[in-house]
Formats: C-alpha cells, sequence, structure tokens
C-alpha cells in the first residue's frame, strides 16, 4: 500500500487578487480614519488662525481621501456578486 506524501511549504497560498486589493482598501480606510481623528483632536487642540486654518485643509482631504477608498471597496464587492 502506497501513500502520498505531500511535501510541507511554508509558502503563502496564492490569493486571490481581488481578496488582495479589498484587504489593502480596508487597511487604506482604517489608516485614513485613524488619521481624520488625529486631525480633529490636533484642531480642537490649537488656537492659531493659521493652524486652524491648515488643520481644515487636512481634514478636508482625508474626509475626500477616505470617500475615494470606500467607493472603491463598494465598487469592488459590487464587481464580485
Amino acid at each position: 500500500m502506497t501513500e502520498t506524501v505531500r511535501p510541507f511549504s511554508l509558502r503563502k497560498r496564492r490569493e486571490d487578487p481581488g481578496q488582495q486589493d479589498r484587504r489593502d482598501l480596508a487597511e487604506g480606510l482604517a489608516q485614513t480614519s485613524r488619521l481624520i481623528n488625529q486631525a480633529y483632536q490636533s484642531f480642537n487642540a490649537v488656537r492659531d488662525p493659521d493652524l486652524i486654518e491648515s488643520y481644515v485643509y487636512e481634514i478636508n482631504a482625508l474626509q475626500s481621501r477616505y470617500a475615494y477608498l470606500l467607493r472603491r471597496l463598494k465598487e469592488l464587492d459590487g464587481a464580485e456578486r
């Protein structure tokens, strides 16, 4: 009686490119959310009008990035259904 022996490998399994994209987008969303929270904390801590203005621009830019990443993630989920 012969048994088939499969070689043991520590290599990662190849995953679906869509899965990797989804993971990257979710990671980007989480990171952008953290950055938005940090920008709001800094905004609330400053009194200088120039710094306030800079945080307003930063928050708006981060919110735009967040909306983009969320839209891409939704498009990716919709394309796989």
